[in-house]
Protein backbone atom coordinates (compact mmCIF):
# COMPACT_ATOMS: atom_id res chain seq x y z
CA UNK A 1 0.00 0.00 0.00
CA UNK A 2 1.49 3.40 -1.09
CA UNK A 3 2.04 6.00 1.49
CA UNK A 4 -0.85 8.87 2.24
CA UNK A 5 0.16 12.08 0.77
CA UNK A 6 1.50 14.25 3.82
CA UNK A 7 -0.78 17.62 4.53
CA UNK A 8 1.06 19.81 7.74
CA UNK A 9 -1.30 21.48 9.54
CA UNK A 10 0.30 24.66 11.56
CA UNK A 11 -2.03 25.92 14.80
CA UNK A 12 -4.96 24.49 16.12
CA UNK A 13 -8.28 24.03 15.44
CA UNK A 14 -10.96 24.80 17.57
CA UNK A 15 -13.85 22.95 15.83
CA UNK A 16 -14.22 20.96 12.28
CA UNK A 17 -13.49 17.72 13.94
CA UNK A 18 -15.27 15.75 11.88
CA UNK A 19 -13.56 17.67 8.43
CA UNK A 20 -10.56 16.97 9.36
CA UNK A 21 -10.97 13.03 10.65
CA UNK A 22 -12.30 12.73 7.10
CA UNK A 23 -9.16 14.41 5.90
CA UNK A 24 -7.34 11.96 7.80
CA UNK A 25 -8.89 8.74 6.82
CA UNK A 26 -6.74 10.16 3.00
CA UNK A 27 -3.97 11.91 4.09
CA UNK A 28 -1.22 11.39 6.96
CA UNK A 29 -2.25 14.77 8.88
CA UNK A 30 1.04 16.26 11.12
CA UNK A 31 1.40 18.37 13.41
CA UNK A 32 4.71 20.28 14.92
CA UNK A 33 5.64 21.41 18.56
CA UNK A 34 4.06 24.62 19.96
CA UNK A 35 7.77 25.09 21.10
CA UNK A 36 9.37 24.89 17.63
CA UNK A 37 11.27 28.29 16.24
CA UNK A 38 11.19 29.27 13.08
CA UNK A 39 15.30 28.01 12.61
CA UNK A 40 14.45 24.56 14.17
CA UNK A 41 11.57 24.51 10.85
CA UNK A 42 13.46 25.54 8.81
CA UNK A 43 16.09 22.63 9.43
CA UNK A 44 13.86 19.81 9.79
CA UNK A 45 12.33 21.16 6.58
CA UNK A 46 15.58 19.81 4.77
CA UNK A 47 15.88 17.23 6.97
CA UNK A 48 15.71 13.79 5.11
CA UNK A 49 14.42 11.55 7.86
CA UNK A 50 11.67 14.38 8.99
CA UNK A 51 8.37 14.32 7.16
CA UNK A 52 8.13 18.14 6.95
CA UNK A 53 10.85 17.24 3.90
CA UNK A 54 7.95 15.62 2.16
CA UNK A 55 4.94 17.56 2.78
CA UNK A 56 2.51 18.36 0.18
CA UNK A 57 -0.29 20.64 1.41
CA UNK A 58 -0.09 23.04 4.21
CA UNK A 59 -2.18 24.68 6.38
CA UNK A 60 -1.66 27.02 8.91
CA UNK A 61 -3.82 29.80 10.93
CA UNK A 62 -2.24 33.09 11.73
CA UNK A 63 -1.52 32.47 15.69
CA UNK A 64 1.36 30.05 13.48
CA UNK A 65 3.13 32.69 12.54
CA UNK A 66 4.46 32.35 16.59
CA UNK A 67 6.38 29.00 15.49
CA UNK A 68 7.46 29.77 11.85
CA UNK A 69 7.43 33.27 11.56
CA UNK A 70 5.87 34.96 8.16
CA UNK A 71 5.46 32.89 5.24
CA UNK A 72 8.11 35.23 2.97
CA UNK A 73 10.79 34.39 0.69
CA UNK A 74 13.26 32.79 2.29
CA UNK A 75 10.68 30.21 4.07
CA UNK A 76 9.03 29.56 0.66
CA UNK A 77 12.60 28.79 -1.17
CA UNK A 78 12.99 26.20 2.18
CA UNK A 79 9.98 24.14 1.31
CA UNK A 80 10.09 20.88 -0.14
CA UNK A 81 9.39 20.43 -3.97
CA UNK A 82 7.01 18.13 -3.02
CA UNK A 83 4.56 21.22 -1.37
CA UNK A 84 1.95 22.29 -4.13
CA UNK A 85 -0.47 24.41 -1.88
CA UNK A 86 -0.76 26.44 1.84
CA UNK A 87 -4.27 26.78 3.03
CA UNK A 88 -5.17 29.85 5.07
CA UNK A 89 -7.23 30.24 8.02
CA UNK A 90 -8.41 33.85 7.29
CA UNK A 91 -9.85 36.30 4.49
CA UNK A 92 -6.81 38.22 5.32
CA UNK A 93 -3.29 36.87 4.31
CA UNK A 94 -0.63 39.43 4.75
CA UNK A 95 1.41 37.31 6.78
CA UNK A 96 2.10 35.45 3.60
CA UNK A 97 3.81 36.96 0.51
CA UNK A 98 2.25 35.60 -2.47
CA UNK A 99 5.11 36.28 -5.32
CA UNK A 100 7.70 34.06 -4.25
CA UNK A 101 5.16 30.92 -3.57
CA UNK A 102 4.04 32.00 -7.21
CA UNK A 103 7.09 31.48 -8.48
CA UNK A 104 7.32 28.31 -7.33
CA UNK A 105 3.91 26.71 -8.72
CA UNK A 106 2.77 26.52 -5.21
CA UNK A 107 -1.12 27.47 -4.56
CA UNK A 108 -2.14 30.24 -2.06
CA UNK A 109 -5.81 29.97 -0.54
CA UNK A 110 -7.56 31.74 1.93
CA UNK A 111 -11.50 31.67 2.97
CA UNK A 112 -12.83 34.80 1.19
CA UNK A 113 -16.47 34.55 1.95
CA UNK A 114 -17.06 32.72 4.87
CA UNK A 115 -15.90 35.93 7.52
CA UNK A 116 -18.03 38.25 6.18
CA UNK A 117 -21.37 38.57 7.82
CA UNK A 118 -19.57 38.18 11.13
CA UNK A 119 -16.74 40.62 10.47
CA UNK A 120 -19.42 43.58 9.29
CA UNK A 121 -21.41 42.43 12.30
CA UNK A 122 -18.51 43.60 14.28
CA UNK A 123 -17.60 46.92 12.24
CA UNK A 124 -21.28 48.01 13.08
CA UNK A 125 -21.06 47.63 16.52
CA UNK A 126 -17.91 48.79 16.88
CA UNK A 127 -19.21 52.10 14.48
CA UNK A 128 -22.02 52.61 16.48
CA UNK A 129 -20.45 52.59 19.84
CA UNK A 130 -18.21 54.80 18.64
CA UNK A 131 -20.62 57.50 17.02
CA UNK A 132 -22.51 57.28 20.46
CA UNK A 133 -19.57 57.27 22.61
CA UNK A 134 -20.86 53.90 24.51
CA UNK A 135 -16.78 53.48 25.24
CA UNK A 136 -16.65 56.24 27.27
CA UNK A 137 -20.26 55.39 28.96
CA UNK A 138 -19.07 52.25 29.97
CA UNK A 139 -15.62 52.69 31.24
CA UNK A 140 -17.16 55.44 33.27
CA UNK A 141 -20.15 53.12 35.12
CA UNK A 142 -17.36 50.61 35.26
CA UNK A 143 -14.99 52.92 37.52
CA UNK A 144 -18.71 53.00 39.79
CA UNK A 145 -19.06 56.81 38.32
CA UNK A 146 -22.76 56.31 37.98
CA UNK A 147 -24.76 58.20 39.67
CA UNK A 148 -22.42 60.81 41.09
CA UNK A 149 -21.16 62.11 38.48
CA UNK A 150 -24.62 62.60 37.02
CA UNK A 151 -26.76 61.39 34.10
CA UNK A 152 -25.15 58.91 31.66
CA UNK A 153 -22.20 59.00 33.96
CA UNK A 154 -21.30 62.72 32.37
CA UNK A 155 -20.88 60.98 29.25
CA UNK A 156 -20.47 63.46 26.36
CA UNK A 157 -23.48 63.27 24.13
CA UNK A 158 -23.02 60.78 20.89
CA UNK A 159 -24.67 61.40 17.70
CA UNK A 160 -27.25 60.08 15.75
CA UNK A 161 -27.22 58.40 12.14
CA UNK A 162 -28.93 60.97 10.35
CA UNK A 163 -27.59 63.07 7.88
CA UNK A 164 -23.75 61.07 8.43
CA UNK A 165 -21.93 60.59 5.60
CA UNK A 166 -20.43 57.12 5.82
CA UNK A 167 -17.24 56.54 3.71
CA UNK A 168 -16.26 52.99 3.15
CA UNK A 169 -12.72 52.61 2.34
CA UNK A 170 -12.76 49.40 0.14
CA UNK A 171 -16.06 48.12 -0.79
CA UNK A 172 -15.62 44.53 -1.34
CA UNK A 173 -17.37 41.67 0.28
CA UNK A 174 -17.26 42.88 3.56
CA UNK A 175 -18.01 46.64 3.14
CA UNK A 176 -20.96 45.74 1.47
CA UNK A 177 -22.18 43.81 4.11
CA UNK A 178 -21.42 46.12 6.23
CA UNK A 179 -23.27 49.00 3.64
CA UNK A 180 -26.28 46.94 3.96
CA UNK A 181 -26.38 46.72 7.54
CA UNK A 182 -26.00 50.59 8.25
CA UNK A 183 -28.91 51.40 5.91
CA UNK A 184 -31.54 50.52 8.18
CA UNK A 185 -30.14 52.92 10.90
CA UNK A 186 -31.06 55.84 9.35
CA UNK A 187 -27.74 57.28 7.65
CA UNK A 188 -28.09 59.12 4.40
CA UNK A 189 -25.47 59.53 2.54
CA UNK A 190 -22.37 56.38 1.90
CA UNK A 191 -19.67 57.06 -0.33
CA UNK A 192 -16.71 54.86 -1.54
CA UNK A 193 -13.20 55.08 -2.95
CA UNK A 194 -11.54 52.20 -4.03
CA UNK A 195 -8.95 51.19 -6.62
CA UNK A 196 -11.22 51.39 -9.53
CA UNK A 197 -14.96 51.51 -9.37
CA UNK A 198 -17.24 49.56 -9.43
CA UNK A 199 -20.16 48.00 -11.49
CA UNK A 200 -23.16 50.09 -10.74
CA UNK A 201 -24.68 46.66 -9.50
CA UNK A 202 -21.61 45.86 -7.28
CA UNK A 203 -22.26 49.34 -5.74
CA UNK A 204 -25.17 49.06 -3.90
CA UNK A 205 -26.14 52.79 -3.73
CA UNK A 206 -23.17 53.83 -3.20
CA UNK A 207 -21.16 56.86 -4.78
CA UNK A 208 -17.55 56.27 -5.70
CA UNK A 209 -15.32 59.30 -5.00
CA UNK A 210 -11.87 60.04 -5.31
CA UNK A 211 -9.40 59.78 -2.50
CA UNK A 212 -9.34 63.48 -1.22
CA UNK A 213 -13.04 63.41 -1.92
CA UNK A 214 -13.33 60.83 0.22
CA UNK A 215 -11.52 62.50 2.86
CA UNK A 216 -12.98 65.89 2.88
CA UNK A 217 -17.10 64.15 2.96
CA UNK A 218 -16.98 61.45 5.13
CA UNK A 219 -17.93 61.77 8.70
CA UNK A 220 -17.10 58.40 9.37
CA UNK A 221 -14.47 56.55 8.02
CA UNK A 222 -14.82 52.59 7.67
CA UNK A 223 -11.48 51.19 6.63
CA UNK A 224 -12.08 47.42 5.07
CA UNK A 225 -8.71 47.09 3.03
CA UNK A 226 -6.59 43.97 2.93
CA UNK A 227 -3.18 45.37 3.69
CA UNK A 228 0.26 45.36 1.34
CA UNK A 229 2.49 47.23 0.26
CA UNK A 230 0.06 49.90 -1.94
CA UNK A 231 -2.65 49.95 1.71
CA UNK A 232 0.60 50.08 4.26
CA UNK A 233 -0.07 53.56 6.25
CA UNK A 234 -2.94 54.67 3.74
CA UNK A 235 -4.13 56.17 6.46
CA UNK A 236 -1.61 58.51 7.95
CA UNK A 237 -0.97 61.85 9.24
CA UNK A 238 -1.67 63.74 5.99
CA UNK A 239 -5.12 61.50 4.94
CA UNK A 240 -6.15 62.59 8.78
CA UNK A 241 -5.61 66.29 8.04
CA UNK A 242 -7.27 66.11 5.35
CA UNK A 243 -10.23 64.40 7.06
CA UNK A 244 -13.36 66.30 8.71
CA UNK A 245 -12.53 67.61 12.12
CA UNK A 246 -14.26 65.26 14.94
CA UNK A 247 -14.24 62.17 12.19
CA UNK A 248 -14.98 59.01 13.46
CA UNK A 249 -12.77 56.33 12.54
CA UNK A 250 -13.55 52.51 12.35
CA UNK A 251 -11.10 49.82 11.34
CA UNK A 252 -11.87 45.55 11.65
CA UNK A 253 -9.40 45.08 8.60
CA UNK A 254 -5.54 45.26 9.34
CA UNK A 255 -4.34 47.55 11.84
CA UNK A 256 -0.98 48.77 9.39
CA UNK A 257 -3.51 49.91 7.09
CA UNK A 258 -3.40 53.25 9.83
CA UNK A 259 -0.55 54.83 10.99
CA UNK A 260 -1.36 54.23 14.52
CA UNK A 261 0.95 57.05 16.24
CA UNK A 262 -0.42 59.47 13.82
CA UNK A 263 -4.30 57.97 14.79
CA UNK A 264 -3.31 58.15 18.26
CA UNK A 265 -1.80 61.92 18.03
CA UNK A 266 -5.14 62.95 16.19
CA UNK A 267 -7.23 61.19 18.79
CA UNK A 268 -5.47 63.09 21.29
CA UNK A 269 -6.07 66.34 19.28
CA UNK A 270 -9.51 66.15 18.80
CA UNK A 271 -9.61 65.92 14.79
CA UNK A 272 -9.98 62.30 15.55
CA UNK A 273 -13.26 62.39 17.84
CA UNK A 274 -13.38 58.57 18.24
CA UNK A 275 -12.71 55.35 17.03
CA UNK A 276 -13.89 51.78 16.58
CA UNK A 277 -11.14 48.96 16.45
CA UNK A 278 -11.14 45.74 16.62
CA UNK A 279 -7.31 45.48 14.78
CA UNK A 280 -3.90 47.46 15.94
CA UNK A 281 -0.82 48.15 14.25
CA UNK A 282 1.40 45.84 16.47
CA UNK A 283 -1.49 43.31 18.26
CA UNK A 284 -1.46 42.11 20.65
CA UNK A 285 1.43 45.07 21.49
CA UNK A 286 -0.98 47.88 21.77
CA UNK A 287 0.21 51.41 23.18
CA UNK A 288 -0.91 52.16 26.38
CA UNK A 289 -1.89 55.34 25.38
CA UNK A 290 -4.23 54.46 23.00
CA UNK A 291 -5.45 51.89 25.14
CA UNK A 292 -6.11 54.64 27.56
CA UNK A 293 -8.23 56.71 25.95
CA UNK A 294 -11.76 56.62 26.81
CA UNK A 295 -13.03 57.72 23.16
CA UNK A 296 -11.51 54.36 21.74
CA UNK A 297 -13.89 51.40 21.68
CA UNK A 298 -11.60 48.67 21.29
CA UNK A 299 -11.52 44.89 20.72
CA UNK A 300 -8.73 42.05 20.94
CA UNK A 301 -9.29 41.21 17.32
CA UNK A 302 -13.10 39.22 17.81
CA UNK A 303 -14.33 40.01 14.42
CA UNK A 304 -14.52 36.30 13.48
CA UNK A 305 -14.36 35.48 17.38
CA UNK A 306 -17.60 33.42 17.16
CA UNK A 307 -18.33 29.34 16.50
CA UNK A 308 -20.47 29.31 13.31
CA UNK A 309 -18.12 31.26 11.72
CA UNK A 310 -15.11 29.65 12.95
CA UNK A 311 -16.07 25.99 12.32
CA UNK A 312 -16.98 27.19 9.10
CA UNK A 313 -13.53 28.71 7.83
CA UNK A 314 -12.23 25.95 9.58
CA UNK A 315 -13.59 23.16 7.74
CA UNK A 316 -12.89 25.04 4.41
CA UNK A 317 -9.31 25.13 4.77
CA UNK A 318 -9.53 20.88 5.54
CA UNK A 319 -12.00 20.76 2.25
CA UNK A 320 -9.09 22.83 0.27
CA UNK A 321 -6.51 20.72 1.41
CA UNK A 322 -9.20 17.66 0.61
CA UNK A 323 -9.65 18.74 -2.62
CA UNK A 324 -6.16 19.50 -3.17
CA UNK A 325 -5.29 15.59 -2.98
CA UNK A 326 -7.96 14.96 -4.98
CA UNK A 327 -7.43 17.02 -7.96
CA UNK A 328 -4.78 18.58 -7.62
CA UNK A 329 -6.21 22.53 -7.12
CA UNK A 330 -7.55 24.25 -4.08
CA UNK A 331 -11.03 25.63 -4.14
CA UNK A 332 -10.07 29.33 -2.96
CA UNK A 333 -6.85 30.53 -4.71
CA UNK A 334 -6.12 33.96 -4.00
CA UNK A 335 -6.96 36.54 -6.24
CA UNK A 336 -3.00 37.48 -7.38
CA UNK A 337 -3.14 34.02 -8.77
CA UNK A 338 -6.60 33.37 -10.48
CA UNK A 339 -5.56 33.87 -13.49
CA UNK A 340 -2.07 31.50 -13.45
CA UNK A 341 -2.40 29.04 -15.79
CA UNK A 342 0.41 26.66 -14.08
CA UNK A 343 -2.37 25.53 -11.59
CA UNK A 344 -4.21 23.80 -13.59
CA UNK A 345 -1.36 21.13 -14.62
CA UNK A 346 -1.28 20.27 -10.96
CA UNK A 347 -2.44 16.51 -10.92
CA UNK A 348 -4.54 14.77 -7.99
CA UNK A 349 -2.33 13.29 -5.61
CA UNK A 350 -3.94 10.50 -4.76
Amino acid sequence: MSEKPIVLKLGKNAFADEAWKDLGKIADVITIPESITREQFLQELKDPQSKLSRVQVITRTARSVNNTGRFDEELALALPSSVVAVCHTGAGYDQIDIEPFKKRHIQVANVPDLVSNATADTHVFLLLGALRNFSIGNRRLLEGKWPESGPACASPFGYDPEGKTVGILGLGRIGRCILERLKPFGFENFIYHNRHQLSSEEEHGCEYVSLDEFLKRSDIVSVNIPLNSSTHHLIDAETIEKMKDGVVIVNTARGAVIDEQAMTDALRSGKIRSAGLDVFEYEPKISKELLSMPQVLGLPHMGTHCVETRNKMEELVAHNAKNVLLTGKVLTIVPELKNETWPNDVKPLI
